[in-house]
């Protein structure tokens, strides 16, 4: 399995002017953030607005990423839906694109037991060769991944981490300390990556990462090091930021930090819509307060 690193990027996925898919400019930003301290990315996933892609756009967006990124970075697919048989149908699809592995959400809506939590994971994972990362985010999805069904599908082979962003750290420790040696636990907020680190997490999936992908490395790298004290007064720096772009639905605000920033990414899809004035000037402020990792070159 490659190696997918301790940071993680979730891409928002680009729109022009008439709404549709900007695979160009979706190229261009992946390889920025690879350029700017991110090891992958995670595309069309909770931030790159999956509920509103169709397939062919996902499958599309997929190849195009990963034909960009080469062996620069990983890719992985957000492939994860409430239907069984539809994720595997996609996680099979996405195989054939060349990505690196694959994110599977909790299936929304329709609120499954454990039981059939598990044999939903298991029954996608094994129809498919890619490693894959579990996403809890019950915030989103209001049926919660418990730590026991995801110690029981650790144990699968090809099911590698969880992307957790329950925000529950008794959860996340138990789960640390019960999965098989070597799984992957990834902090989905960014503000938890740091206590994650702390219980033994691997790294994060962010969001901030578009912005400060680089000072969030080095925030893992110098407590990984030993360093806590630069890695606690970094997270102190970077918590307002990070609050700032959760301020209303994800992505809307990093969207809107992106167009600003200089690098077009478009509006968000319905059903989401474009920040009010109150938090535009709150992004914008905050924003000023802040180094832009981003390069500038890779800017459209």
């Amino acid at each position: 399995m490659k190696k997918f690193g301790h940071l993680l990027t979730a891409m928002v996925t680009p729109f022009n002017t008439d709404g549709k898919v900007d695979y160009l400019q979706a190229k261009k930003l992946a390889k920025a953030l690879l350029d700017s301290g991110s090891d992958g990315l995670v595309v069309s996933g909770t931030t790159g607005e999956c509920p509103t892609l169709s397939q062919e756009e996902k499958l599309q967006l997929f190849a195009e990423v990963k034909s960009a990124v080469g062996n620069q970075g990983t890719v992985i697919a957000g492939t994860g839906s409430y239907n069984t048989q539809e994720g595997l149908e996609l996680t099979k699809e996405a195989e054939k694109t060349g990505v690196d592995g694959c994110l599977l959400v909790v299936p929304y809506y329709n609120r499954p037991t454990q039981e059939g939590l598990f044999q939903h994971f298991m029954t996608i994972a094994q129809a498919s060769s890619l490693p894959c990362i579990l996403y809890n985010v019950p915030s989103r999805t209001v049926a919660n991944l418990a730590a026991e069904t995801t110690i029981r599908l650790s144990q699968i082979d090809n099911i590698v981490g969880v992307k957790e962003a329950s925000a529950n750290l008794d959860q996340i420790a138990k789960i640390i300390e019960g999965a098989r040696e070597g799984f992957l636990v990834y902090s989905g907020n960014d503000s938890d990556t740091l206590p994650i680190l702390a219980l033994g997490g691997h790294g994060v999936i962010s969001v901030a990462s578009h912005l400060v992908g680089l000072q969030i490395k080095q925030m893992m790298e110098d407590f990984l090091s030993g360093k806590t004290k630069e890695a606690a007064a970094l997270h102190h720096t970077l918590l307002p930021l990070m609050n700032a772009l959760f301020v209303v639905s994800n992505p809307i605000p990093i969207k809107h930090a992106l167009n600003c920033l200089g690098f077009p990414v478009g509006k968000p899809r319905l059903p989401l819509t474009e920040l009010d004035d109150k938090f535009k000037a709150l992004i914008e402020q905050t924003l000023k307060n802040y180094k832009i990792d981003l390069p500038i070159a890779a800017r459209a």
